[in-house]
């Protein structure tokens, strides 16, 4: 589906504002914001103006970076396929210290500077509809917070609150002024900074969006209790999953889906609050990228997952058709879908000791994914036992959305669930260990050549 900015009288002033803007923002990302250009022709100066900036999905929604699951284990690679695709992909697969990433670190901070653009602009719109005008707000403050959440599950530690306060955070974008130089925060205060764009956010925005390419406060919640879920703050993340929940809380039932079709979800299907993707690396083509052989055989047979969310190759391998773009290729699916929530609320309240809760949101959520009949409620009585079977049905859930990096990340400080990577290639054993300085990815080298970011390890 492509999203063009909305017809309208300033349709063609929106086109030149944000072509000005978008030759700004890619050489003001290409030098890091090392000069200021004159933006005085790339000011939008009324609220239409704004409007047709979000409504343009390949600048606001089509930007996050893929980086996270290329790097993770729910596949593997041939080595003719490894060797077929770029040499960052290549890097990413194997682990290696490679600092040429290119899109995966330009391209959100793009995305972000139209946030900023908005959000600097707002100020200075005619406020004849209040509303309207906080609907756009909202909306620029729900994007520049989540890839700022999206470049910090790359480019920093996962969050630890007993160091959150010194180790390096990513460097925040908080305003258009391509001035001001890039500095890294804090993790500390990177988090920070993403919480309070998606609380004023929240305050800004009706409950759902009329276009699921838009935020709502349901999807302002939703990224909240991902955001805290990442940072071990499980109590938050369940308050506001429950909170997303109440407001929508729909599930598609897999039996009503056609089991047979190459593109068995649609893009905004019932189950999506907020949609956005990535490119599509050449690294996850259903033609290269083959499912993790333990990942597939761990659904049951009679679970719908295993065949709507794959496909048999020819050689008795699996590749992933369960895509949530809509699109029949290899990018990534990074919105927010009533199932994370589920997940969410029951991997939090079970921590929380709510026992029943957790059984409660589990049991919803997988009742929709069986074949009619076959499903019997889940009734796992120990504490460490249903977790493990919840974090389970995390990978099995979300499986290339964009959410096993974060999850090998923030279970590593966790004996009982880290684990350690490996990929084999020509007979040679590439080892990825909890803890390692390769779960964070390199800055891309502009970045340091030409605003003297600190690199990391």
């Amino acid at each position: 589906m492509k999203i063009m900015i909305a017809n309208n009288t300033h349709e063609c002033k929106v086109w030149v504002c944000l072509l000005i803007a978008f030759s700004l923002t890619i050489s003001s990302c290409k030098k890091y914001l090392d000069a200021k250009p004159d933006q005085s022709l790339a000011t939008p100066s009324t609220i239409e103006d704004l409007e047709g900036i979000l409504n343009n999905y390949s600048f606001l929604n089509a930007r996050f970076p893929s980086a996270a699951e290329v790097s993770s284990d729910n596949y593997y690679l041939k080595v003719s396929d490894w060797s077929s695709i770029l040499d960052v992909q290549r890097n990413l697969y194997t682990w290696q210290k490679y600092d040429l990433i290119g899109s995966d670190y330009i391209t959100p901070y793009s995305a972000i500077e139209y946030a900023n653009i908005i959000l600097d602009a707002v100020p200075k719109i005619d406020n004849t509809d209040p509303a309207r005008l906080n609907v756009v707000k909202g909306n620029a403050l729900f994007f520049r917070a989540s890839y700022h959440y999206a470049l910090a599950q790359l480019y920093c530690k996962a969050y630890q609150s007993s160091s959150a306060s010194n180790d390096l955070g990513i460097a925040l974008r908080l305003t258009s002024d391509v001035a001001i130089k890039p500095v890294r925060s804090t993790i500390a205060t990177t988090y920070n900074s993403i919480i309070e764009d998606l609380k004023n956010a929240s305050a800004l925005l009706p409950p759902v969006s009329d276009v699921k390419y838009h935020a709502g406060k349901c999807a302002a919640f939703g990224m909240l209790a991902r955001t805290y879920l990442s940072m071990g703050n499980y109590r938050s993340a369940g308050i506001y999953a429950d909170s997303a929940l109440n407001i929508y809380n729909k599930l598609l039932d897999f039996n009503s889906i056609n089991k047979t079709s190459a593109i068995p979800f649609a893009q905004f299907n019932a189950e999506v609050i907020f949609d956005c993707r990535s490119a599509a690396p050449q690294a996850l083509a259903s033609s290269r990228a083959k499912v993790d052989t333990t990942l597939y055989r761990s659904y049951d047979l009679n679970d719908l997952r295993k065949v709507l969310f794959f496909k048999a190759n020819m050689d008795g391998s699996y590749a992933f058709k369960g895509n949530y773009t809509g699109q029949n290729n290899a990018a990534v699916f990074t919105g927010l879908a009533t199932d994370e929530l589920y997940l969410i609320k029951a991997e939090c309240a079970v921590r929380l000791d709510r026992h029943g809760d957790a059984l409660a949101a589990l049991n919803t959520l997988l009742s929709s994914r069986w074949k009619k009949g076959a499903f019997v409620n889940i009734t796992i009585a120990g504490k460490d036992q249903l977790l493990s079977f919840i974090l389970a049905e995390r990978r099995k859930e979300l499986v290339f959305r964009n959410a096993r990096w974060t999850d090998l990340r923030r279970l590593n400080s966790d004996d009982n669930f880290k684990t350690t990577l490996t990929r084999n290639l020509n007979g040679t054993t590439y080892t990825l260990n909890p803890g390692s300085d390769r779960f964070v990815i390199q800055l891309d080298r502009s970045a340091i050549d030409l605003s003297g970011l600190i690199q990391n390890p």
